[in-house]
C-alpha cells in the first residue's frame, strides 16, 4: 500500500490494555465477538460468571482495537464501537487503546477492512502456534500507513461519506425489489374476482422419472428457504446417495422439499434448473397453466404471510420434523385471481425478475466500490 506519509508501527500509536475482572457466579456478562474480513464487533449471547472456564475477563472501552489471536489472520480485529462499550472478551482477544493524539480510531476502522492489512496479520501470525495464532507483540509490528491526525479525520469523513451513498445504493436497489414482489402478492390477494380454488385443480403431481445409475452423475437443484427460490445444488453420482429413483425438473415445475415447506421453501423452477434431478423428498408438480400461470404460484407460494397456513397444513407432532405430504397440498386451497389479473400478473413478475437481474449486476460493482475507495484513500488519493 503506497502511500506519501510515513509508515508507523502499532506499538508507536496503541497501547495493550487490559481492563481484568474475575468472572463471579451469578452475575451476567455481555460478550463480544469480532467478525472476520474487516466486517466489525458484534455483541454474543451474555454468560454466567459461573459458566465461563476463564479465571478472568477483559472489559473492552469504545474505541479500543480488539483482536481475535486465531482469526487475526482472516481479518478478525475491529475497532470497538459506542454501541459494545462494557462488554467483556476473553484472553483469546487482547485489545489496544489509540493514543488518540496520534491516531484516529476511525482511521484503524477502515484500515481492518483492507486486504494489506490482514496481509501482514497473516504474516505475523505464521509459526507464532500450532493454530497460527498471533501475539500481541507480534501485532504491535505492523505497520501502517499514518498521515497527520487532522488528515485522518478529513480522509475518515470522506470515506464514511461514500460508504454512505453506496448503502443507500444498495437500500433502494433491494427497496425498489420489495416494492414490486408487493405489488405482485396485492394483484392476488386483492383481485375481487379471485376465488378459493384447491390446488389439485391447478398442478398435477407428477411421477419419478429417472431410475438411478451408480456411475452416473447427477446434477441436482434445491429450494431455499423464507420464500428465496429454488437453485442448483450439488452434483453428485449414483454411488453418492440411496435413492433408486429421482425425478428430472423442467422449467416452470412447481417443487417444495416436504420437510421445509412450512418455511417458504416452495417455488417454480427457473430456466437455469431446468434437467436438474431432485430425490422423492421434493414432490414436483406439473402447472396446469390453462388454469394457473406459473408465476401465480410463485408468487403466493413465497408469501410469508402464506407460510403459517402450511405449517398448520403439515404434519407431525415436532415442529423440525413437519412435513407438507403431497395429498395435503393438493387439498390446500389458495384464492385464484382472474386470468386478466394473472396475465397483468405475469407482465408485472417479469419486470420485477428484470430488476433483480440488474440488482445482482450492479450489487457486484457495489460491492468493489468501498476496496476501492479504501485503497485511494490510504495512497493519499481521496
Amino acid at each position: 500500500m503506497n502511500s506519501p506519509w510515513p509508515r508507523v508501527k502499532l506499538g508507536e500509536v496503541v497501547r495493550p490494555v487490559e481492563r481484568g475482572e474475575t468472572p463471579i457466579p451469578g452475575t451476567s456478562y455481555r460478550q463480544i465477538g469480532v467478525k472476520l474480513w474487516g466486517e466489525g464487533a458484534y455483541e454474543r449471547e451474555p454468560i454466567d460468571g459461573g459458566a465461563t472456564k476463564y479465571i478472568q475477563l477483559f472489559r473492552v472501552a469504545a474505541g479500543d482495537v480488539i483482536v481475535n489471536k486465531i482469526w487475526a489472520r482472516n481479518g478478525s480485529m475491529a475497532v470497538v464501537p459506542d454501541s459494545l462499550a462494557g462488554c467483556f472478551g476473553s484472553g483469546e482477544f487482547p485489545m489496544f487503546a489509540p493514543i488518540r493524539s496520534h491516531l484516529e480510531p476511525r482511521w484503524f476502522h477502515w484500515l481492518t477492512k483492507t486486504r494489506g492489512l490482514w496481509a501482514q496479520c497473516d504474516e505475523k501470525s505464521q509459526g507464532t502456534s500450532g493454530k497460527n495464532r498471533i501475539r500481541p507483540e507480534r501485532f504491535l509490528e505492523i505497520e501502517i500507513p499514518l498521515p497527520p491526525l487532522a488528515e485522518q479525520r478529513r480522509i475518515v469523513t470522506r470515506i464514511e461519506e461514500l460508504a454512505a451513498r453506496i448503502e443507500e445504493a444498495r437500500t433502494l436497489r433491494q427497496q425498489a425489489v420489495e416494492e414490486g414482489e408487493a405489488v405482485c402478492r396485492a394483484m392476488i390477494t386483492q383481485d375481487q374476482d379471485s376465488r378459493l380454488t384447491p390446488v389439485r385443480e391447478l398442478v398435477r403431481l407428477r411421477p419419478t422419472d429417472v431410475t438411478v445409475s451408480p456411475s452416473e452423475k447427477y446434477q441436482f437443484a434445491g429450494v431455499y428457504c423464507f420464500g428465496r427460490g429454488v437453485f442448483r445444488a450439488e452434483a453428485k453420482t449414483g454411488m453418492d446417495f440411496a435413492y433408486p429413483r429421482l425425478t428430472r425438473l423442467k422449467a416452470g415445475n412447481f417443487i417444495y422439499p416436504k420437510l421445509m415447506a412450512w418455511e417458504g421453501a416452495l417455488a417454480v423452477a427457473p430456466p437455469e434448473c431446468d434437467g436438474c434431478v431432485v430425490s422423492t423428498e421434493f414432490p414436483v408438480f406439473e402447472v396446469l397453466d390453462d388454469k394457473v400461470l406459473p408465476e401465480v404460484l410463485d408468487t403466493y407460494f413465497r408469501t410469508p404471510s402464506v407460510w403459517p397456513d402450511l405449517a398448520g397444513t403439515s404434519t407431525g407432532t415436532n415442529v423440525r420434523r413437519r412435513r407438507l405430504n403431497p395429498e395435503d397440498f393438493l387439498n390446500y386451497q389458495m384464492p385464484l385471481p382472474s386470468r386478466p389479473t394473472q396475465e397483468k400478473l405475469r407482465i408485472v413478475r417479469e419486470r420485477v425478475d428484470a430488476l433483480k437481474r440488474l440488482q445482482a449486476e450492479t450489487t457486484a460493482k457495489l460491492d468493489a466500490l468501498l476496496p476501492s475507495i479504501l485503497d485511494r484513500a490510504f495512497a493519499g488519493a481521496l
